[in-house]
Formats: structure tokens, sequence, C-alpha cells
């Protein structure tokens, strides 16, 4: 009762307090003269209706006032001060800037700070280290406050020389030992990837707070050093400390492990933070990382009152442990329940769609897009360009990507890497030129361009386009540049040149160079070099299935049986189980997935009776099944399973069984298509007359009378 006693009193001093204001201001506006208006208001109260203008008409309008009153000429600088902080606040940065500029010959700190802040503040970081280089060359001395806007913007634009230079006037100003400002030091750094230096920070602060604590936590998860944040977060257990809310968002982001996340959920409920419900949205995505989607969704549940990111958590939790088919129904609830979803949501959803590979959910999504006309449209434009990539419709995509109003190096990356994913490597190499004249490439771009090149077999495009990454651009090859490089050499049958590239590399092989051998020796059946890829992967990466299943199949086609059998006793004993392969279709808005020899459909009796007379069919069109295939099969079904019910084969009959007459038939495969199926599918496309598009783990096939838009080149 008391406590609804209070919230009534201050409830009606506020109300008291916003019907004083606009009495004066009703005031004002009846007096018919400025030298009546300047009666109701002294510097006090105009400095108190300025934080009071809701609006920026509102402002002007005071602003205007103050212009042409008494007493504006004794108090400008406060009150100039004050007008630029409220202007920043409701958004309008040039009014700002253009009033702090009238009297930026002061050396008022304070005002200097504000105008500081209002960059920050707008996202404008580029102007506030400008203005702050502006200050000290007019010999002003920045404050404890000055330095944490300052820092802040040095952190969000990786601007580590700058940030080096404002600690120097840190330490050269006495502000070293300043919590707070060592706080902001720790968070720039850590933004910056220097956790190193974080550190040594953090042991040399003469006082700590809770924000030190969580500043170092938050650097250990953006760089990626779980352990030692997960060991800081002990400490802070350990020593009493209480931890705050962000404190427990920055371990969360660190837990990898089941009992790790129920570590921190005790300490949340002993806190008593399980009610918050940023923290209870972080936990759902903490167990879903985890793999423990059945506590991800208890979490998202258990949340009476779901807000924007609740929901928005539980898309994206599904969407990367590839459960798609889930995350589109929680958003299609959402959407019935009248919650308008933002950017995020739409990339967590997109995210889905693109792992379904289905094109009707694409334009579904794209649609609702368009409608909800949101912000964020660059990286929204680009995540439907790979959508449709994805979905294998490059019309789609290039439409999309022609139309976008703004394109960075990522949206021009996305649309390359799809050329190169269906196989239209000259397509690839032509966009490049046109990006090379208007944005320079990143890393990631030559990583689509490279991939561009092996999957359509052109070596010296390749060799040009590595060599000139250095040399023209200046980005040093990575690993993945390099494992492109021996994809490309190994698929053209250039194994040896491969194996010489390796030996040449300046840093030393991970798991995708050797794994990309391994797999050029798939293709042509190099024995003795897929040994020696293996042994190095069985190091490097020996939890991936893939990699035994490939020596053991590269074996078992040299008709060597004995060590075949010893790679999968190696599996078994490693506790390495293999992926099962399944295909999905979509027929009217329904995905349905297939397994070799899946007899789980209703119609399972149709599918193989029209399978079985497809078969005669193209057997007469001159298809000869490969049996190596049905002994051992590659990356997915067993050996037991005969060709012609391999899951892709399934369910491009159950496409032709319920789709349309000359609509496209358009499946996924979780892993590479298998040869045998790539061979039938060819004369499918052709005795059918229908297209016939399968994205398998690594590209697109587009099958159309009778030819593969691969050229037999994979």
């Amino acid at each position: 009762m008391a406590r609804v006693v209070v919230t009534q009193m201050v409830m009606q001093q506020k109300l008291t307090k916003c019907c004083h204001l606009r009495q004066q201001w009703r005031l004002f506006f009846s007096a018919s003269s400025p030298q009546q208006q300047t009666e109701f208001f002294d510097p006090e109260t105009c400095t108190s209706s300025i934080k009071q203008c809701q609006t920026l008409q509102s402002l002007k309008t005071l602003h205007a006032f103050t212009l042409r009153s008494r007493f504006y000429h004794h108090h400008d600088l406060f009150l100039v001060t004050n007008l630029v902080s409220q202007y920043a606040s409701l958004g309008s940065i040039s009014h700002a800037f253009s009033l702090f500029s009238s009297v930026s010959d002061s050396c008022d700190i304070f005002l200097w700070n504000v105008m500081i802040r209002a960059f920050v503040d707008n996202r404008q970081f580029d102007r506030s280290l400008q203005l702050y280089a502006q200050m000290r060359e007019l010999d002003i001395n920045p404050d404890n406050f000055t330095f944490p806007f300052v820092l802040k913007a040095c952190g969000y634009l990786r601007d580590i020389e700058f940030g080096v230079k404002v600690h120097k006037d840190v330490v050269d100003s006495g502000y070293w030992s300043d919590v707070f400002v060592g706080n902001s030091l720790i968070a720039m750094y850590g933004k910056c990837g220097r956790v190193d230096v974080c550190r040594q920070l953090f042991d040399e602060m003469p006082e700590r707070n809770v924000v030190t604590w969580s500043s170092l936590t938050g650097a250990y998860a953006q760089n990626g050093c779980y352990e030692e944040g997960l060991l800081l977060f002990k400490r802070v257990v350990d020593e009493g400390i209480r931890p705050n809310r962000v404190v427990i968002l920055n371990v969360m982001a660190c837990v990898r492990k089941v009992s790790e996340a129920e570590d921190v959920c005790r300490v949340v409920v002993d806190n008593g933070l399980d009610l918050d419900q940023s923290l209870q949205n972080a936990a759902m995505v903490m167990f879903a990382r985890c793999g423990r989607m059945d506590m991800a969704r208890r979490f998202f549940d258990g949340i009476s009152n779901k807000d924007l990111v609740s929901w928005t958590s539980m898309i994206e939790a599904y969407a990367q442990a590839d459960l798609p088919l889930e995350a589109l129904e929680v958003f299609r609830q959402m959407i019935l329940r009248r919650v308008l979803p933002d950017s995020v949501t739409f990339l967590g959803v997109i995210r889905a769609c693109s792992s379904l590979a289905s094109f009707q959910q694409a334009r579904t999504v794209h649609g609702i897009i368009i409608h909800c006309f949101l912000g964020n449209q660059l990286a929204l434009d680009t995540a439907v360009v790979d959508l449709y990539v994805k979905c294998g419709s490059l019309m789609y995509a290039r439409k999309v990507f022609d139309r976008m109003k703004q394109k960075n190096v990522i949206s021009w990356s996305t649309m390359i890497s799809g050329y190169g994913m269906h196989g239209h490597g000259r397509e690839a190499l032509f966009l490049f030129d046109q990006m090379k004249a208007l944005i320079k490439p990143d890393h990631i771009t030559f990583v689509s361009v490279l991939s561009a090149c092996s999957h359509a077999g052109l070596i010296d495009e390749g060799w040009e386009c590595f060599n000139s990454m250095l040399r023209d651009f200046g980005v040093a090859p990575r690993p993945e540049h390099y494992a492109c490089m021996v994809d490309m050499l190994g698929r053209a049958g250039k194994l040896n040149e491969a194996r010489e590239f390796i030996e040449r590399m300046p840093i030393r092989p991970d798991a995708g160079v050797w794994g990309s051998l391994l797999g050029a020796c798939r293709i042509h059946s190099n024995v003795e070099l897929a040994e020696m890829a293996a042994k190095a992967l069985f190091d490097l990466d020996a939890e991936n299935p893939g990699r035994y299943v490939i020596l053991s199949n590269i074996y078992a086609s040299s008709g060597k049986r004995t060590e075949a059998d010893r790679i999968r006793a190696l599996m078994k004993r490693r506790g390495v189980k293999k992926i099962t392969g399944h295909t999905v279709i979509e027929i009217k808005n329904k995905v349905h997935t297939f397994v070799a020899g899946d007899r789980s459909q209703p119609q399972t009796e149709l599918i193989y009776s029209e399978l079985s007379k497809l078969m005669d069919r193209i057997r007469r069109e001159g298809y000869t099944p490969d049996l190596n295939f049905a002994l051992h099969d590659v990356e997915e079904e067993t050996k037991e399973k005969m060709l012609y019910v391999h899951s892709e084969k399934l369910a491009i009959v159950f496409g032709l069984l319920n789709s349309g007459p000359g609509s496209a038939i358009r499946i996924k495969k979780n892993l590479r298509v298998c040869g045998d199926c790539h061979a039938a599918t060819k004369f499918i496309s052709k005795v059918t007359g229908r297209e016939i598009i399968v994205r398998d783990a690594h590209r697109f096939h587009h099958f159309k009378d009778g030819t593969c838009s691969c050229g037999d080149y994979w």
C-alpha cells in the first residue's frame, strides 16, 4: 500500500511540474512583445525548458526566444551548451554543431565534451575523433569526462592507432588511475583485438568496480578468449563481487559447454537476476549454442511477456542449430501475435530459409521485408541476395543486387560467390572486374573469386587473382585462400603441383588446405597423396567424419578393402559417427525429407513404382549405373543401400509426381551429391523435359536437357 501511495505522489509531482511548464509556455506565447515574453523566463527556467523540449520545433522556438532575450549575453555559454546537448539528443547534429561552431573559440572543456559526446551518441565516430584532434591543437586539455567518449569512438572504428595516442594523453593528463577512464581503455583495446593490453591495464588498475570486470569479460568474449572469460568470471564469484547484468551477459557469450551454462545460471539465480528478461534471452542463446535446444525452448516458453529480442533470439537459435522449420514456425507465431519484426529478426529468418533452400519461402520473406520498409537495408538486401543464391535462383539474386541503392564489399562478394557456386566462373570474374573499379576487394572477396575459378576450371585466371592479392591490393593470403588454390589445382588433376604448392606455403597448412587435397584425391583416385593428406587431417580435424569416409572410399574404389575396413574401424574406436545423408524438397509450401531407402512417405508405393519406370527409361537412353557408389557411397548412404533408392532419386521422383508439368524441381542434399545420382539426373532431365536444380554441400548443379551446368567438372 505504501508503495502505491509513493508512486501516486511521484506521479502527482511530475504532473504538477508539467502543468506549470505548460502554463509558462501559454503565458509566453500570449505575451504581445519580446519584452513581455522575457518577463516569464529567467535563465534557470529557460535552461529547464530547454531540457523539457521533446520536439525539434519546440526547441527551435525556444532557441529563437533566447537569442533576443535580455539575459542571453550574460549566460550565453551556459545556454549554448544546453542547447547543443538538447539538439543532439533530438537527433539534429547539424544544428548542434552549427551552434557549437559559433562559440568554438571557447576553451570551456564542458562545451567540447558535450559536442564530442553528441557525435558519439549519434554514431558519428569519425567526427568525434576529428573534434578531439582539433581540441588538442587548440591546447584545450581533456578531462576524465572527455576520454571515455573518445575511447568509445576509437573502439567502434577499430582505430587502434588513434586509441594509442589517446592512451598517451590519458597518462600525460594524470587520469590513468581514474576507474572510469581505465574501464574505457579496456573496452577500446578489447574492440581493437588487443586482449593482452586489456589484461595489463586490468592488473595495473589501483581501483576496480564491477564495470571493470564486465569490460574485461567483454573483451575476452569479443576476441574468442572463452576460457579466459570463464576463469575471470570464476574469480568474480570467488572474490564475492556481485556481478551485474553486463558481466553475466558477457560471460554467457563465452560459454560453450552445458556444465558451464548451468554454473552461470546458478550465479544468476543466487544474485536475484533470474527475472531479468535480457538475461533470459541470452540464456536461451547460450543453451542453444551448447546443443541443448530443449533448455533454450524452456527459457523461451517461460518468458510471459516476450519482447522482440525474445522472438528474434529463438528464431536465430533454431536457425543456427539447423532446425529451419522450427525457426519459421516461431516466426509465424510472432507475426500472429502482431509483434513487428526488425532487420535482425529477418536475418535469422533468412538464415532458416537459406538452410531449407526453399525458393517459395524466400519469395514470401522477401515480400514481407519489402512491405515492412525496414532500416538496415544494406544488410538485409545483401542477405536476400545470398538467400536467392542458396535457393537456386541467380536471376532473382541478380535482380535484387542490381536494384540495391548502396553496395558494400560484402554485397559484391556475395554476388560473386553466387556465380561461383552455380558454376558460372566467367560471370564471377566479369563482376569482380566491375567491383575493382568501384571498391577495394577484401579477403572474403578473394575467397569468392578463387572458389569460382576452382569450380569452373579457370586455372590461369585463378593464379592471376591469387598473385594480385598482395601485389595490387595489399591483401595477404590466408589459409582459406591457399585452400582454394589447392582445390583448384587438385580438381584439374594437377595433384603434384598442389602438393608442391602446399610445401611452399609460408604458413602452416590447416585442415581446409589438407581437406582440399584429400577431396582432389577422391576425384582422381590418388591413394598415396590421399594417405598423406588424411594423416595430417586425423591430427588437425579428428572429429570430422567426412575425412574418414573419403579415405575409406578411396581405398575401396582402388580395391583395397582391408585398408578401407581399417579406416571404418578407426572411426568406431574414436567415436566418430558418419553423418546420415538426406535430401529435402519443397512442394506446395511443405518441406519433405528423404533418406536412402525411405518408406515413410504416404506415397511410398507410387514413388517406388514410378522410380522403377523412370530407371528403365533412362537405361534405354544410355544410363549405366556406377556400381562403385553402391559398394561404398561417397559421404552418405550405407553400403547395403542400392543405387536407385538414394535420397536424391527418391526426392526427384516425388517432385515429378507432385509438381506441375514443365516446372523446375529443386532439391537440396546435405552432403556431396552422389556421382551415380549426378549421372542419372542428367538422363532424368532429358527424358522428362524438366529442369532439375540440385544444391549439395558445396555447390549447385542445374540439370537441363541431359547436361549439367558444372560440365561434369565437380
